[in-house]
């Protein structure tokens, strides 16, 4: 098994960040520092920033809702960050990000595959967003935002737009450039006021309230990865995060 594949699975991080990590050389195998590509067999021992890496852990599925102002990042020394916000008992990491003044549903794993598996442009995956912008938005906008808007040199991809009321519409993505929403909103002359996500591919927020996080249904990971033999998960009830 690859070194990255098996930090992966152990729960750590997922397979990019495990890359970064071993071309830092913060990673090594049997006592040696180890490079990408390195194979992994039984027995060996993998150690990172010299804390020995253990078996692999439960596979946990869990969709948040993030509220407005929790940073999507597992620095735990980053104030609000979304880890410390779940405090679950397994080493979890955010799939992607949802900025820090944006709110809605979020995935979280300690499986790197699906990472990859979600994130991978090529793959084309769709998130939902409902957006509420600061003045009327006009017809005209809402159609230059589904054929294409250029925000940092680049035109973004078709998406799906409808109008939900005067201010507010929902937009379908494929893509996921950094504040995407927010830049191309501005780019036409508009303010976000609020963003939140509301589905990732076949995985819905619903009535989840806001701090609150569930695990993925079978039938939800079985959306995400169809060709993947993923064990279900075990049931667990929604829990609610009380912030002070």
């Amino acid at each position: 098994m690859r070194l990255n594949k098996y930090i992966s699975e152990t729960g750590v991080c997922s397979r990019r960040q495990a890359d970064q990590w071993i071309e830092a050389g913060r990673v090594t195998c049997n006592g040696v520092r180890a490079a990408l590509g390195t194979k992994v067999c039984a027995g060996d021992e993998v150690r990172i920033d010299g804390e020995l890496v253990g078996s692999k852990q439960p596979q946990v599925y869990i969709a948040l809702n993030k509220p407005a102002g929790i940073t999507c990042t597992s620095e735990a020394h980053i104030e609000g960050n979304i880890i410390a916000l779940i405090g679950h008992q397994e080493r979890i990491f955010a799939i992607g990000r949802l900025d820090k003044d944006s709110e809605g549903l979020i995935l979280l794993t300690n499986n790197g595959d699906i990472v990859n598996e979600i994130l991978r442009s090529e793959n084309n995956h769709e998130k939902e967003y409902v957006v509420t912008v600061d003045r009327p938005i006009t017809d005209f906008s809402l159609s230059l935002m589904a054929s294409g808007v250029r925000i940092m040199g680049e035109m973004t991809k078709p998406a799906r737009v409808s109008r939900v009321d005067r201010q507010t519409f929902r937009i379908v993505l494929t893509q996921g450039l950094n504040r995407q929403i927010r830049r191309m909103c501005s780019a036409l002359g508009y303010k976000v006021q609020r963003l939140q996500r509301v589905r990732i591919i076949n995985v819905h927020l619903g009535d989840l309230k806001v701090g609150e996080w569930r695990n993925l249904s079978a039938r939800e990971l079985a959306g995400l990865l169809p060709s993947s033999d993923v064990a279900p998960p075990t049931r667990r009830p929604p829990t609610t995060v009380v912030r002070s």
